[in-house]
Order: C-alpha cells, then sequence, then structure tokens
C-alpha cells in the first residue's frame, strides 16, 4: 500500500463474493467516499480465508465466523466489522444415505465435514449438542482439509482423508456428511438427517430471535489503525449496499439475517457461536462477541 505523503494511494483490495446485498458495491452503484476498490473475484469464496488470515492478502475480506475466531485466538492483524454477509440455518446441512438414522445414532459413528474448523459444521454440531445431546467428542470428525489459520489445533477426535466425503459415505464408512443443503439436493441417494428440519429451524427462531451468522467481512489491522477514515468509508458503503438490497417486507432467510451494526442480535448470536467453538476445541480461549469488535468501536464507530 502506498502511503507516502502527497502519492496517490492505491486502490483497497477487496474480496467478497457475489451477492444481491454486495451488488451495489460491487458494480459501482455505491463508492466509498475518498477511497477506491479493486474486487479480486475468489470463487468458492473460502479460498479467500487463509491468504487473508495468514498474510494478509486483502485489504477489506469476506472471513467464516469459525476463521474469524481462530484469527483472533492466534493474534492475527484482522479486525472484524459488523457486516453480516452470509448466514442460514443449519437444521438441513447434514445429510445421510442410511434411512432411518437419527441424530442419537450418530454416537460414536464417523461424520464427514470439509474442514472441522468450517463454520457450518460449528453450528452443526452446536445444535446436535443442544437439541439431542450429542456433543462433538461423541463422534469422530472426517475432514479433507486443515483450518486456514495456522497453527489452529483441531481435537483428537478428527481425521484426515483423502477420499470423497460422499463416496465414503455411499462406502459405509462415513454415517453421515455435513454440506450445504443446495449441494445435498444435488446428491442423489441423501436425505436429511433431521427430518422435521424446516419445523426445527422454525421452532429455533421462535426461541431465539436470530438466524447463525456463517460470514462477516473484516479488514486489515493496520489499515485500519493507519486509514480509519478509509474503513469508515468502506464500512458505509457495504452497510449502503445491503439497505438497497433489503425488501421493505422479508421474504427470506437472507432478508433477515443479511444486517449490519453491532446490534444485541448480532452479539448474541456470535457468543453462541463462541459458547459452540470452546465447547467443540475449535477455539480455546475466552472471548466475548463484544470485543470482537472493540477495534471497530474505537476506530470507526466513534468517530
Amino acid at each position: 500500500m502506498n502511503s507516502q505523503p502527497g502519492a496517490p494511494v492505491d486502490p483497497l483490495k477487496v474480496a467478497l463474493r457475489d451477492y444481491a446485498h454486495t451488488r451495489a458495491v460491487k458494480d459501482g452503484t455505491v463508492v466509498p467516499d475518498g477511497c477506491a476498490l479493486e474486487f479480486v473475484e475468489v470463487e468458492p469464496i473460502h479460498r479467500a480465508f487463509a491468504p487473508m488470515v495468514r498474510e494478509q492478502r486483502y485489504d477489506v475480506c469476506e472471513l467464516a465466523v469459525a476463521t474469524l475466531l481462530q484469527a483472533v485466538e492466534a493474534g492475527c492483524p484482522v479486525v472484524a466489522l459488523p457486516v453480516v454477509l452470509h448466514g442460514n440455518y443449519h437444521h438441513r446441512s447434514v445429510s445421510t444415505a442410511q434411512p432411518g438414522l437419527t441424530p442419537a445414532g450418530l454416537r460414536g459413528r464417523r461424520v464427514g465435514v470439509r474442514a472441522y474448523s468450517q463454520t457450518t459444521g460449528l453450528w452443526v454440531r452446536g445444535l446436535l449438542s443442544d437439541t439431542y445431546g450429542l456433543a462433538s467428542r461423541d463422534v469422530t470428525w472426517v475432514t479433507t482439509e486443515g483450518p486456514h489459520v495456522t497453527g489452529a489445533r483441531e481435537p483428537a477426535n478428527v481425521e484426515r482423508t483423502d477420499g470423497r466425503l460422499v463416496d465414503l459415505m455411499r462406502a459405509g464408512d462415513l454415517a453421515a456428511v455435513v454440506m450445504g443443503a443446495r449441494s445435498a439436493d444435488h446428491v442423489e441417494g441423501l436425505a436429511p438427517l433431521i427430518p422435521d428440519w424446516q419445523a426445527r429451524q422454525e421452532a429455533h427462531f421462535a426461541e431465539h430471535g436470530w438466524i447463525p451468522v456463517n460470514h462477516l467481512a473484516v479488514v486489515r489491522r493496520d489499515l485500519l489503525e493507519t486509514r480509519p477514515d478509509a474503513v469508515r468509508a468502506v464500512y458505509r458503503a457495504l452497510t449502503r449496499s445491503i439497505d438497497l438490497a433489503r425488501p421493505d417486507t422479508p421474504a427470506t432467510v437472507r432478508d433477515v439475517v443479511i444486517r449490519h451494526g453491532v446490534t444485541d442480535t448480532l452479539l448474541a448470536t456470535l457468543d453462541t457461536a463462541i459458547r459452540y467453538a470452546r465447547e467443540q476445541e475449535v477455539i480455546r480461549t475466552a472471548m466475548t462477541a463484544e470485543s470482537l469488535f472493540a477495534d471497530f468501536t474505537k476506530y470507526v464507530a466513534r468517530a
């Protein structure tokens, strides 16, 4: 980044997935005051997470919640913005090829998930624990990838495989697999592990008032500390882009979960994610959702 006095300032490198709520800022309808943005397309977006936390490759980046928590624990110089970019229910995110298998039937079994620190897996394990009494330690988690954060430890009941998780499940080596509902719907022979998942989702929202958050926006710490005005401008542009995409009457999960600002709802959601992360040994350090946004509040919100 060019920081010489009087010299032109390089555009900020930004890695965000294409969503309806990022379209306005990505297509130039919304422009942050005083800074230019250079969008780097990364597909799928989770491939941007490791470069961001390991080498701060981008100035602004979409980042999964579980990776953010591990990055904070490891002291990686990234700072969360209260901008929700992606979230969903996860009662439909665990599938099986074994008819009649129940969540309780996973005890002592092997379950596949792309990475133990994947945020979808974090939420799935949490709901299995809270709702069905199935602790993460009761299952062997078979993964194809390690954590994005260098040095992040995995518990002893995590294994790595070179095989495709769906193939392993069909061969009987795995009892179930964690994957997004849209992906599972395209795999023949899979059924939801939780048959009444829709009713469970509705009950969860009625009880808690929030939908799980998967991805937030983050920025490089040095950018926040040296150019807080630029981060403030980016934050305002993202919030404007979200507001432009928001319908007057929410009709989808996305309309409800995509939000900005440090709200009680966001803090409650992330405090639950933190509890799950500690219970599952994704992280081992105590932290709070409010602490995740301490630097945002110091440099951006109070200005």
